[in-house]
């Protein structure tokens, strides 16, 4: 893990990905609170932690031991962490925050009725995704012989698994389950207003420097669209209190040498790469984490059966879609969030 220590007095623009935090009063006449800011690299991405107040000298070593912990448990792309031990049948032993994230997922596998499924990893793999090469030529049938989300539970932390070969990958809750840790981190420091980012997941509490909400943009969901300075937002609101999350399709995907695409979100139930006119889905929730496994089943979903199950759960969701090649924006219990 590489961290980049940085500490500074901040009243600037915080850049996200996916999900971009704006200070929309900077230009005011009003003087802005003391503020601090502390960035760097952790989890194969950048975090990006503004507080009201000031974090002490210890914090960030503190932070880089807690960002170190959770590496080395719930890490696919390390081979020595404990889940990808727990993946080769090394040991059946998991730890509070492996254990955490299951039955979290398993609650959102449940409600999407297994479209979301953190036994996924040997058809992220197949296809290309999480480090390996894909051949577009997917055994399906051998694949989905160990793919089902119903195929893994725990006994406290023992794992159980109902054929040996079913593997583990929490990308899509593990990085809004370490926000939500941070955020506890940062808490115990006194500080009650902070927003706390990793890779464009985000938790806030409180206000920012300006006593508001704090501000954030969704951002424009194209393919090509690679930018860190904000210039392409749909939408910037106002939020508190709150997990939030983006997922979409239209940054992580492969071509085949037909032009063929295949999306990272694959769909569990049929061991496809997922296809539909949903680009975007940002939910806000409790946790980060929460919101993180929300906006990854929509993808999967679709944007039809993506709206009802968010309309029947109170689920608040801003989906971005693709009208006959105009770019839509469906809400969703959304402003009950705000």
């Amino acid at each position: 893990m590489k961290r980049t220590n940085i500490i500074i007095p901040i009243v600037a623009v915080v850049v996200l990905v996916g999900l971009m935090a704006f200070d929309c009063n900077r230009r005011t006449n009003t003087q802005p609170a003391p503020s601090t800011t502390l960035r760097g690299e952790a989890l194969g991405t950048f975090y990006q932690i503004t507080a009201k107040g000031s974090l002490s000298e210890s914090f960030p070593e503190r932070l880089d031991s807690l960002l170190g912990v959770i590496n080395r448990s719930m890490s696919i792309f390390d081979k020595g962490s404990l889940l990808s031990r727990i993946n080769r049948g090394e040991t059946d032993q998991a730890d509070e925050y492996i254990v955490y994230c299951l039955d979290l997922a398993h609650s959102v596998s449940e409600l999407s009725d297994g479209a979301y499924d953190i036994t996924v990893k040997p058809l992220v793999e197949a296809f290309g995704f999480a480090g390996k090469r894909g051949n577009y030529s997917v055994n399906t049938d051998s694949l989905l012989q160990f793919v089902g989300y119903r195929k893994l539970s725990h006994d406290g932390l023992r794992i159980i698994k109902a054929d040996p070969r079913v593997q583990i990958d929490l990308n899509s809750i593990a990085k809004g389950a370490t926000v939500d840790m941070v955020a506890r981190l940062v808490e115990s420091e006194g500080i009650t207003d902070y927003l706390v980012d990793i890779g464009g997941e985000i938790y806030c509490r409180g206000t920012n420097a300006y006593g508001k909400p704090w501000g954030v943009g969704v951002e424009t969901p194209f393919e090509g669209n690679f930018s860190l300075t904000g210039e392409h937002v749909t939408k910037v609101i106002r939020v508190s209190d709150i997990g939030m999350a983006t997922s979409g399709n239209y940054r992580n995907f492969r071509t085949d040498s037909l032009g063929n695409k295949y999306t990272h979100i694959i769909d569990p139930r049929t061991a496809t790469s997922t296809t539909s006119n949903l680009l975007s889905a940002t939910v806000l929730a409790e946790s980060c984490a929460l919101a993180d496994a929300y906006a990854t089943m929509f993808i999967t979903l679709g944007l039809e059966r993506s709206v009802e199950i968010a309309e029947q759960n109170n689920i608040s969701a801003l989906f971005i879609y693709d009208d006959g090649g105009k770019m839509r924006v469906k809400e969703v219990c959304f402003d009950k969030a705000l």
